[in-house]
């Protein structure tokens, strides 16, 4: 696997029975099993591959508020707070810095969007700054471009991949979570409507609640129960450079349609935001209703479309098997995909270009992701009215890394059926079924 993530160590022995449990060792299974035993209550979380194995090590690094669709904005302004504490609550590095977010930009319909956005995000008390061209310069010195302005947010941050999930796993395994590497959940035991526990390669482990946290096999997993989540795994590529100055003036800047961010090591992590592959494949056909609208967007544009092995194999496959039969997530430990060769020769040229002082640096490496994306950019944090005890988070459109923390919380408070800390009906699965409409997202 190309990303270098922390490994984690097994808890000793395996339950044969816990109050929850949690599938899926990302940021937002791992924040979920350790919010759950902060309360006191016995979790497994087991995951298929290693934690931190897909997309949460895949990801930007980006920690944000600014641009945030206004229904998570406030999982985004806990989640900032929550990252701040959690270094020193777990005694762990997770690569967080309050180092500030720049967007930069040549058009005045940007600068319009971001006042518009200012202001209504002021009233749930999140500011940031909309810069002039004069502004820009002085904060952003050794760009080479001239921008007509930008909108500058010194409260959001940036953390590390690498480093995050692990920390968070190695934190709730101390107070008593009960972590399972390589043990595939392969299906729910279900009794009366109700969850009863987890069938896993491994054995039942049973449980009043589950939450399923499984990122891009999530919408599998749950048509092994006749659930729909209607979700498109788009596939995006990003890179580490080698050593080079800072140039940013930020934690991280969204430049010249490229990605970047300042690792603590010294080098970046860059992206070339909105272009992906999406697999044809039976899942993304069952669904092609739902994405209708995103498809016909600028979001499209960007977009590839190939037909390949993952009809037959992978998250948005078809088939079904019996929970003691090998399932489709034990053939898959971890989901690799290739990067896109073309993007990263893209994006290094790009950064050099905007920042001559880049001259010189090489790509260290580069990997793909797959980020499970619903038809609203919004999250499914949600309850499922079909399985009581059922919770699913999953969804996250790219943004599961930085709200991680919220999404845990909200997850684990469905779990245990107490009172949410923030709304949940903008994340409720059943929007997808009720005759609600699909609505555009806004920034993101």
């Amino acid at each position: 696997m190309p990303t270098d993530v922390e490994a984690v160590s097994d808890s000793p022995g395996f339950p044969s029975e816990v109050d929850v449990v949690v599938i899926g060792a990302g940021i937002v299974g791992v924040s979920t099993a350790y919010e759950l035993a902060r309360k006191g209550v016995s979790v497994a979380l087991i995951d298929k591959g290693i934690v931190g194995g897909e997309q949460s090590s895949r990801n930007w690094g980006w920690v944000r508020q600014q641009n945030r669709d206004p229904y998570e904005l406030a999982l985004a302004m806990y989640s900032l707070q929550r990252w701040e504490q959690l270094g020193p609550e777990l005694g762990r590095d997770l690569g967080f810095r309050r180092a500030g977010i720049l967007y930069c930009t040549r058009h005045q319909a940007d600068l319009d969007r971001w006042e518009k956005w200012g202001a209504a995000a002021r009233e749930q008390g999140f500011h940031s700054q909309i810069l002039t061209a004069s502004e820009m310069k002085k904060r952003s010195p050794l760009s080479s471009s001239s921008w007509l302005g930008g909108v500058w947010s010194p409260t959001d941050g940036k953390a590390e991949p690498s480093l995050a999930a692990p920390a968070m796993a190695e934190g709730a395994k101390q107070i008593g979570v009960s972590l399972h590497q390589n043990c595939a959940a392969r299906g729910l035991e279900i009794t009366n409507g109700r969850v009863a526990g987890v069938w896993t390669e491994h054995g039942l482990i049973k449980a009043s609640a589950v939450v399923c946290a499984g990122g891009a096999w999530t919408s599998r997993f749950c048509r092994h129960h006749g659930i729909d989540l209607p979700a498109a795994n788009i596939g995006g590529t990003a890179l580490q450079t080698t050593a080079a100055p800072d140039v940013l003036g930020a934690g991280c800047a969204h430049v010249s349609d490229l990605a970047l961010r300042r690792r603590i090591d010294g080098t970046y992590t860059l992206a070339i935001p909105g272009r992906g592959t999406v697999s044809i494949a039976p899942q993304g056909m069952r669904y092609a209703t739902k994405f209708y609208q995103m498809y016909r967007s600028k979001i499209a544009k960007k977009l590839k479309y190939r037909l390949n092995g993952s009809f037959w194999n992978g998250p948005e496959a078809w088939g079904g098997w019996d929970n003691d039969q090998v399932s489709p997530f034990e053939k898959i430990r971890i989901l690799d995909p290739a990067p896109d060769a073309q993007l990263v020769k893209q994006a290094l040229i790009t950064a050099v270009k905007e920042f001559p002082a880049l001259g010189g640096i090489g790509v260290a490496r580069s990997w793909g992701g797959m980020i499970d994306t619903s038809p609203d950019l919004i999250p499914v944090i949600s309850k499922v009215d079909k399985v009581a005890g059922l919770v699913i988070a999953s969804s996250f459109s790219g943004h599961g890394f930085g709200i991680g923390p919220g999404a845990g919380r909200l997850a684990s408070e469905l779990a245990l059926d107490e009172d949410p800390f923030v709304d949940p009906a903008p994340y409720r699965l059943s929007r997808f079924s009720d005759g609600s409409a699909i609505r555009p997202a806004e920034m993101m």
